[in-house]
């Protein structure tokens, strides 16, 4: 059965935007140095390949600390961690971060660092064509978690967030952010997405980033076996790199595929310290039969002039995928 396919034009949105100018941000953002800097100029429209019927295209996109325009810490700005965006901000950054999901044309989008529902709301009302927008919230104040939007139907969705994981030295310790694991009905196939944001470098805890690296591989594995027929798709930011140690869990045994190796050197997303990182990362389970990698179809999408995407200091990543192909 095709799957149904809403796209905005890129003309309806060119014209929008000169009917209504972006908002400038009413202070810049201390870690990526203004929202306004990698958004001045429009970008080019990224080379993007033309689904086939049967597919999905899947992105993963670290959004990079989306506020909204509550202080729910009572310690915001002036170098604190949670920060508080006016009113105009917001706005501002809503409609960038729309603008630059939709430019992905993508069916399913795996989001991280949004820190509440008004966040996801407010992309909703900008991004119709998602009917399905869910946020892996961690119940922690000012948190910035894991979510995701799909224009494909919700079946259920699970959380991980909470459960016990094993370290790799004894003891146990739990998912940094949620690990969602969404259902949805890919045109009466079912497609499993888990969304991930594994523990970040700062103050870095390298034996917790591979507990989650584990008991992510291993909730792939259980979603597969459980549905084999089913499309299975991981995707996040994991903060480390190809032939990492988590990685490298991940793929044991061959039995996940990272979509963007095809892309070799220029599959990174992240610059640190003046190196480029791949630690934004798109996973298909070979353990199910339920579909397939379109090769080529890989990208990283990062703007014009800059290193990240949507304002972002992030890149994002998308592939294309063959349901029970």
């Amino acid at each position: 059965m095709p799957l149904v396919r809403l796209r905005l034009s890129v003309l309806a949105l060119a014209a929008t935007s000169l009917a209504c100018p972006a908002l400038v941000p009413d202070a810049q953002d201390s870690d990526d140095g203004g929202a306004s800097d990698s958004s001045s100029s429009e970008p080019a429209p990224p080379d993007l390949p033309p689904p086939g019927p049967q597919d999905v295209v899947v992105a993963t996109f670290n959004v990079h600390r989306f506020f909204d325009t509550k202080c729910d810490s009572a310690t915001c700005g002036n170098g604190a961690y949670e920060e508080v965006y006016s009113q105009a901000e917001f706005t501002y950054r809503a409609d960038q971060l729309a603008d630059a999901i939709d430019e992905m044309q993508a069916d399913i989008v795996m989001l991280q660092e949004v820190e509440s529902q008004a966040c996801i709301d407010a992309l909703v009302d900008r991004l119709p064509q998602f009917e399905t927008a869910f946020i892996g919230e961690t119940g922690f104040v000012a948190s910035i978690d894991t979510a995701i939007l799909s224009r494909l139907p919700l079946i259920e969705i699970r959380s991980h967030g909470k459960a016990p994981i094993p370290l790799p030295g004894g003891g146990s310790t739990h998912f940094a952010r949620d690990y969602l694991e969404a259902h949805l009905d890919a045109g009466g196939r079912r497609l499993i997405a888990f969304v991930a944001h594994f523990k970040s470098k700062n103050d870095d805890d390298p034996d917790r980033r591979l507990a989650e690296a584990n008991a992510a591989r291993d909730l792939i594995d259980l979603a597969a076996d459980n549905y084999p027929d089913a499309l299975v798709l991981m995707g996040g930011d994991l903060n480390d790199v190809p032939q990492s140690e988590p990685l490298q869990a991940i793929e044991a045994g061959g039995g996940t595929v990272r979509v963007a190796e095809e892309l070799g050197d220029d599959d990174w997303t992240y610059v640190y310290d003046g190196d480029t990182r791949a630690i934004d990362h798109l996973y298909l389970s070979t353990r199910s039969g339920g579909g397939s990698f379109v090769k080529g179809s890989a990208r990283v999408l990062r703007g014009a002039g800059t290193d990240g995407w949507g304002g972002s200091d992030h890149a994002a990543v998308r592939g294309t995928f063959r349901v029970g192909g």
